[in-house]
């Protein structure tokens, strides 16, 4: 990882940022986005970039060539954070602590605020106001300035009691702090609006579904306040958590600049909230030679695990770090044309809702390839025994939603272990006994039991990092319960 190493050890020397709503800077790459009317067509490959066939192609396909990344959804990458320069830092601070209307954070909120701060939910300025919710609660996008709609899948809202919404509206208040748990000022909230939280409507067009059991439900709505407050948004300072990973913690607009030094003419970008297998590195180094195939010089992968909420039986965070760092060091991934980075945002488990909002905030860090799987952002039924969502959906999905014309999407091929070969291979129909697919379920299995997997499963180090993980769950002592893990 010494590619990346570098580059994170030189962020902290990158000229301060300006303020709020900053257009970022093009690149010198060229980036071809595939699209026709509201549905995307496949790669093609064996096509050349910059040969009079593909500008044939491009012509048919009403495909757009830029000298850029792929531009942010409005054109511009909203920076939210208040700018050293000039004191506004200073002063947004004081004003936050004199306040009187201060609003506490729950871990999910202040990861949206993260989220919004740093514009992976570009051109959205502030928690969503009543007409943005609506929106995206039915039509999964926000019209922008421009006119344009812009996707937007999953509602980025912050709650409040009645108790607190009394009080602000008998003050007429326009501003309110925003506190984290600690009770420190993290960011105003400006020009508010409050309007009814309806809960049922909410869960039904995000999830699809009401049962009981719901992860994101259960974590962030069901408790929440019956109100909703939107506005414009101003964060104190970068957010920052403290655990030894914020190092990769990389905005949209580093990302853009780590994309840029490397001369990334495509970058595609892989989501993902479990280890790294051999059947994924397969996956994205496949599909780093089918761009190269097509024309391109120097695909690069962004590796993006997501960082924020995720349900109690996933792999935490940090586990997943060290893990994907193994891979990168056994050389399972190639340092030079990878990327790894945490996402921050939490996860939903929405299924085909939800991976439009993954898509999407790709773009605004600068990919324009999204590699897309089986019942991506999917989980079981909470009350029955099936999936929630049909496992091809979400690519189906992804390949008509509003917004998401820009992005190529590409489809994963199946891959599973080949028994003959002794090795994770693409599925071949013609001999299916010969291959053996094992399921996220089995692989927590075996790395419970210590148990280790056919050769060539997991890099050596990556397993080794999946079975300290299960080793930390032990009970504790006096206790049939397990203990939280421990820190990687």
């Amino acid at each position: 990882m010494a590619t990346q190493a570098a580059f994170l050890a030189g962020l902290s020397q990158l000229a301060a940022q300006p303020g709020r709503d900053r257009a970022v800077a093009p690149a010198r790459v060229a980036v071809a986005a595939v699209g026709v009317g509201s549905a995307k067509v496949g790669v093609r490959v064996g096509v050349k970039a910059g040969t009079a066939e593909a500008k044939a192609v491009a012509q048919r396909r009403g495909v757009r060539c830029r000298a850029s990344l792929i531009e942010p959804d409005g054109g511009r990458l909203v920076d939210l954070v208040a700018p050293e320069e000039g004191g506004r830092r200073a002063a947004l601070r004081r004003e936050a602590a004199e306040l009187p209307h201060r609003l506490r954070l729950s871990r999910v909120d202040k990861e949206w605020v993260h989220v919004l701060s740093e514009g992976w939910a570009s051109p959205l300025q502030g928690f969503m106001r009543e007409h943005e919710f609506l929106q995206a609660l039915h039509f999964n996008a926000i019209r922008g300035a421009d006119g344009r709609m812009v996707n937007m899948s999953v509602p980025i809202v912050l709650s409040l009691g009645d108790a607190q919404r009394r009080a602000i509206q008998a003050d007429g208040a326009t501003r309110v702090a925003l506190v984290d748990q600690r009770d420190r000022p993290i960011a105003v909230l400006s020009d508010i609006e409050i309007y009814k939280h309806n809960k049922e409507e909410r869960i039904a067009r995000t999830w699809g579904t009401t049962a009981p059991g719901l992860p994101y439900v259960e974590e962030a709505i069901t408790n929440a306040g019956d109100w909703l407050i939107g506005g414009d948004l101003e964060v104190i300072e970068p957010i920052k958590y403290n655990d030894g990973l914020d190092q990769y913690r990389l905005s949209p607009a580093q990302l853009r600049e780590e994309f840029a030094r490397r001369n990334a003419d495509a970058v595609f970008a892989f989501q993902l909230r479990n280890p790294v297998h051999n059947g994924h590195a397969l996956l994205m180094t496949d599909t780093r030679k089918r761009l190269l195939e097509m024309g391109y010089k120097n695909p690069v992968l962004l590796l993006h695990p997501l960082g924020g909420f995720t349900k109690a039986d996933d792999v935490p965070l940090s586990w997943r770090m060290k893990q994907h760092e193994k891979v990168l060091e056994e050389g399972v991934l190639n340092p030079e044309s990878t990327v790894v980075a945490i996402f921050p945002s939490p996860m939903h488990y929405a299924g085909p809702t939800e991976v439009q909002w993954h898509a999407k905030a790709r773009i605004n860090a600068g990919a324009n390839f999204y590699i897309v799987g089986r019942d991506p952002a999917g989980m079981s039924h909470p009350t029955e025994k099936r999936d929630l969502y049909d496992a091809d959906h979400g690519k189906k999905v992804l390949s008509m939603a509003p917004g998401l014309e820009r992005l190529n999407i590409l489809p994963f091929k199946v891959a599973a272990y080949d028994t003959k070969q002794k090795k994770m291979d693409f599925f071949d129909p013609s001999r299916k006994d010969d291959f053996l697919f094992i399921s996220g379920t089995k692989m927590r299995t075996l790395a419970k039991n210590r148990e280790n997997p056919p050769d060539g499963f997991m890099c050596p180090g990556g397993w080794k990092v999946l079975v300290e993980y299960y080793d930390s769950l032990v009970p504790s002592e006096g206790s049939s319960k397990l203990r939280e893990p421990v820190a990687a």
